[in-house]
């Protein structure tokens, strides 16, 4: 699925979402074959923006797919694989101390810098946060929403690549903690157990200061993912100047993902609570230049989720504010009424079910 101009439109794209008006009335259904009558009738109601069928889910490999597992389940599949190798990876590096790089880089050019380029990743990554919490499985979450960040962000391929490995060479410097360390929320470690949790960031950049070819920003985001933008981080308190480009993304995609998965102590949240931090702390803890069009991308590929509000209430996210609020409209299945979340900080998003 990818996101279309109007203007760009060409008869025989088949529609990949439904399309409803400011009064939630269906305009075109998803699975429309989109004809020239269609496209002027999108011009006409200033519909600036569709999503339409990619390449891959009109293939026929994926069309024989389909009918086995949807698009979601292949994802979860392509994943399941891959988290193997992570953890190979993981273990070699505890057991050695040396990353194994080739297969490293292996790994994220045939496997997950593709998974990235996946249309449906942010929805997939949310229904896999519920599984196990441990550095491998997380640091391969983190590598892939650092790929749709640099998507976002219009990386060129060798940078995205860069960033990737970025991504799941973060905590590398975790290899060797202790399961009751890596099980528990950092707010939760007190005394030694903090200690050591804050030297990870140092022992990842050593481990990775070891091997030859890899950049700069990649043993630096290692270190400083934990720093923050006002000097708040650890583990020497950098602010803005001092912090990679790198480092500030990986902290963005760190972030999410902790919310959004479960772990002792703490509930999953749903992306949402994410895109609120997020948006709270822009222009403090978090860099504005990420921040931007990653708030902007994310708040469009969940326009149209069904969710469920804490009072019972069931609706849709109808649209979000231009001004970067940290919540969105909701149109409530009951009533149709629209509710500005930011205007009724009652009310919360409790579920969220992919499209």
């Amino acid at each position: 699925m990818r996101a279309v101009s109007v203007e760009d439109l060409k008869p025989g794209m088949i529609l990949a979402r439904t399309l409803v008006n400011d009064d939630m009335v269906v305009v075109l259904s998803e699975d429309t074959l989109l004809t020239k009558a269609h496209i002027t009738r999108l011009n006409f109601l200033n519909i600036a923006v569709v999503y339409i069928k990619d390449e891959y889910e009109l293939s026929k490999n994926y069309q024989t797919a389909s009918s086995i597992f949807n698009r979601g389940n292949a994802f979860v599949k392509e994943y399941d694989s891959v988290v193997q190798e992570a953890r190979s990876i993981f273990d070699e590096t505890s057991k050695s101390g040396s990353v194994p790089i080739n297969e490293t880089q292996d790994m994220v050019k045939d496997t997950i810098a593709p998974m990235a380029r996946n249309s449906g990743a942010i929805d997939y990554l949310y229904e896999l946060n519920h599984r196990a919490n441990d550095v491998y499985n997380h640091s391969l979450r983190v590598s892939i929403l650092a790929g749709v960040i640099a998507k976002w962000m219009h990386f060129n391929r060798a940078k995205t690549r860069e960033l990737i490995l970025a991504g799941f060479l973060h905590d590398i410097g975790k290899c060797k903690f202790p399961q009751r360390l890596l099980d528990k929320s950092i707010s939760n470690l007190h005394g030694e157990d903090y200690e050591a949790y804050i030297k990870h960031t140092v022992d990842g950049q050593h481990i990775l200061s070891s091997v030859d070819g890899l950049s700069d920003g990649i043993k630096l985001a290692a270190m400083q993912h934990h720093e923050r933008m006002d000097g708040t981080g650890f583990p020497f308190g950098s602010t803005g100047p001092d912090i990679h480009e790198y480092a500030r993304i990986i902290m963005i995609a760190d972030l999410y993902d902790n919310i959004t998965t479960e772990r002792e102590g703490y509930i999953k949240q749903t992306p949402f609570a994410a895109i609120a931090q997020i948006t709270e702390n822009m222009y403090t803890s978090l860099d504005p230049e990420v921040c931007v069009p990653v708030l902007t991308h994310i708040k469009d590929a969940f326009l149209g989720s069904r969710i469920s509000l804490n009072n019972g209430e069931q609706g849709i996210i109808a649209a979000y504010p231009n001004d970067f609020a940290a919540h969105p409209f909701i149109s409530l299945t009951s009533s149709n009424e629209i509710v500005n979340l930011n205007e009724h900080p009652e009310l919360v998003i409790t579920e969220y079910n992919p499209k």
